[in-house]
């Protein structure tokens, strides 16, 4: 493999009849990231109410840099190899005026301090992905543009133009990219776009590399894994709502960027919040292997469902001997269970498709990239990562099953399951992204489910009625916080936290409870070598200290998402979004039919339960709707209700509309700002628009 100093890149650009500025010459890999100050600004917590590290999380921070093996640099090394050249802005701005995404904002990350707030292992992980800018993989054949949004789109050249990977989350940084390989390389057209599986920041920048107009003629191929449409808006509609909430403390979107708040994100920064947007595939991968030849780029497709998504792929490129692991493998163990909610992941499977690779592909793989963290050269480095994340999953599903045959419980799991030596010294092997003990409590669920076989555990009271109780035989209040701040001077935080939850759920406005349950929280998130789990206490300290943080949430379904979904799972939506204690009493049976697509459903209410029929006719149908489905569309996103429609003659009802109406009406509006700690509720909640009525504000026409 060839040398990456500077110089050697810009000999091989000007041979391809390409100049490069002096300044990208001589650059340092994140050298405009750094801030003027040095880091003076992030030296004090930027909320008034945050502590310090206690004397307890520097303890057992010293430990952990005694103990990791961080005199391995080798990932430092991989993640600068090829570097050409980073962008001379620091943000990227949204076509709606605000800023969809700033790289800048993290810049302290490089300033060589060493942060007391952040665990040391994950702070060498947030340094890691700070790479930023653009990258080669493979001389003059595979590029990387890093830094520009959670994922990195990876570009391969062709003979006439470029074959995109995974066009990251949002339109803008999508097409940055685009435009800044364009600068650097030679302006070039996409003449394909691959994703790699159903994950928002792999698809939803679509629109910022290609236009739909050439997908549906077929002159721009955009190849995906089968399923990957049901799969894609699945996730993001039926618990789309709760997930984005969730999500805001997975990912702590509204956290500054700053050594006492977010940090990282593990397999990137942070998530883009620009347009998001989706063009459905015209080219389907639905063997386990598949060769498909674009623009002279020889890619074996392995599809590999039931893995880190239920549908993705991974790509062998044989004249490059490159290997692509798209999410499969990364920098980090990844999650079994995410807690911003899922299906949990099948963590056996996920650890028999990377063996596969390992021995199909990594025999003869000179590197490899995936669609975060950076790429691994040599043969043997790859089989080296490849076989710590192949046995790490492996461990999880048959340690934890091991014990849970042994009579350990899911409530018990976490505390008993040890990470092998041998893994915990490879930093491929690190829960970075995933969290280990959450890991292993979702292996356990996905075999035997949340219940512990304990009947007391059967039907559990929910926390607002059994905390009170607790409260009352823990002898009320005072004696709970005296013994909380007893604990928190301990340092046992875990201890402090199981009563003054207690508490809190029991007396939602004792200011004093909440802010030591936060003090105890803060702490636990200091510690946490996970991004997830740091995130999630420290947004939870937040907002018990002070609310929860104004802005616009991220929405679970745009407006490409909404076209893209069948009708039978808007119907299903729908009947998910109705208040079935108000639905007692109503029956009736609509017919729809959609011309413009042939297809037919009956809907049907009864027993406060909305069912949907496809391919089928009820014979006396109390109402029949025809629409067709490109017009049902604007129901659908919100930009026009039925009886605009019918107005315009797009739509047709006929018979007795009572039961479409009496439906209307019960229509309840997710919005994802539901409390997760009781007393946090917004002053002023966000309103969003029923299903089948215009929102109150602008439409997304997208």
């Amino acid at each position: 493999m060839r040398e990456t100093s500077a110089r050697c890149v810009a000999l091989i650009l000007a041979s391809a009849g390409l100049m490069v500025s002096a300044a990208a010459q001589g650059q340092t890999p994140g050298a405009s990231l750094i801030p003027a100050d040095k880091g003076a600004s992030v030296a004090k917590h930027f909320d008034p109410s945050g502590k310090p590290p206690s004397t307890f999380t520097l303890e057992l921070r010293k430990g952990l840099q005694a103990e990791l093996p961080f005199a391995d640099k080798r990932d430092f090394e991989e993640a600068k190899r090829g570097f050409i050249a980073e962008p001379p802005y620091t943000q990227i701005m949204a076509d709606a005026g605000h800023v969809a995404w700033s790289m800048g904002s993290y810049g302290w990350l490089l300033t060589g301090k060493d942060f007391e707030s952040i665990h040391p292992s994950l702070q060498r992980q947030a340094v890691l992905n700070m790479a930023y800018g653009l990258y080669e993989v493979v001389p003059d054949r595979i590029y990387q543009v890093r830094g520009f949004d959670l994922a990195n789109i990876s570009f391969i050249k062709g003979d006439t133009g470029w074959i995109v990977f995974d066009p990251l989350t949002a339109k803008e940084t999508a097409r940055a990219a685009l435009e800044f390989i364009n600068q650097k390389l030679g302006k070039r057209p996409v003449v394909a776009v691959v994703y790699s599986h159903s994950h928002g920041d792999h698809f939803g920048g679509v629109r910022g590399v290609v236009d739909e107009a050439d997908v549906a003629s077929g002159k721009i191929m955009v190849i995906a894994p089968e399923g990957f449409l049901e799969a894609a808006i699945a996730e993001n509609v039926f618990a789309g709502n709760a997930m984005s909430r969730r999500l805001q403390w997975q990912y702590s979107v509204f956290l500054p960027r700053h050594p006492f708040g977010h940090v990282d994100q593990a397999i990137g920064k942070n998530v883009a919040n620009g347009n998001t947007g989706l063009i459905p595939p015209n080219r389907i991968v639905s063997k386990d292997f598949e060769e498909i030849t674009v623009d002279g780029v020889r890619m074996v497709f392995q599809n590999t469902p039931d893995t880190e998504a239920p549908v993705e792929m991974n790509t062998y490129f044989p004249q490059f001997k490159a290997f692509w692991a798209a999410e499969n493998v990364t920098g980090t163990v990844h999650n079994i269970y995410t807690i911003r909610g899922a299906a949990v992941r099948n963590a056996l499977n996920w650890s028999k498709q990377i063996n596969v690779a390992l021995y199909k592909f990594g025999q003869e793989a000179e590197v490899m990239f995936a669609s975060h963290s950076w790429p691994r050269w040599g043969t043997a480095r790859i089989q080296e990562v490849l076989r710590a994340q192949r046995d790490a999953y492996a461990n999880l599903n048959n340690q934890a099953l091991h014990y849970a045959n042994r009579g350990v419980t899911i409530n018990e799991i976490h505390n008993v399951y040890q990470v092998p030596k041998g893994l915990r010294q490879q930093w491929a092997a690190r829960s970075y992204h995933g969290d280990v003990q959450n890991n292993v409590r979702g292996v356990v669920n996905r075999f035997l489910g949340h219940f512990d076989g304990n009947p007391a555990n059967l039907i559990p009271l929910s926390p607002r009625d059994s905390a009170p109780l607790y409260v009352e035989m823990m002898g009320g209040s005072a004696k709970i916080i005296a013994k909380g701040r007893e604990l928190i001077a301990q340092g046992k935080y875990l201890h402090a936290t199981e009563i003054l939850n207690r508490l809190v759920f029991a007396e939602p406005r004792n200011v004093e409870a909440r802010r030591l349950l936060a003090d105890a929280f803060e702490q636990l998130g200091y510690r946490a070598e996970s991004t997830s789990v740091r995130n999630n206490f420290l947004q939870g300290a937040f907002e018990l200290r002070n609310g929860q943080p104004s802005g616009a949430p991220p929405r679970s379904a745009g407006p490409d998402v909404v076209r893209a979904m069948a009708t039978e799972q808007w119907l299903d939506f729908v009947a998910i979004s109705m208040d079935p204690r108000r639905a007692e009493g109503m029956t009736f049976t609509i017919n729809l039919v959609t011309p413009d697509n042939g297809e037919r459903f009956v809907v049907e209410m009864s027993n406060a339960t909305l069912t949907t029929l496809k391919g089928f006719q009820a014979p006396q149908p109390d109402l029949a709707v025809t629409v067709n489905r490109a017009d049902l569309d604007q129901v659908m996103m919100g930009a026009a209700t039925f009886d605009d429609l019918i107005a315009t003659g797009k739509a047709r009802f006929q018979g007795d509309r009572t039961g479409f109406d009496q439906l209307r009406s019960i229509l309840v509006p997710f919005t994802p700002d539901f409390e997760i700690m009781p007393g946090t509720a917004p002053e002023q909640p966000s309103i969003a628009p029923k299903p089948f009525e215009l929102p109150a504000g602008l439409v997304d026409r997208d």
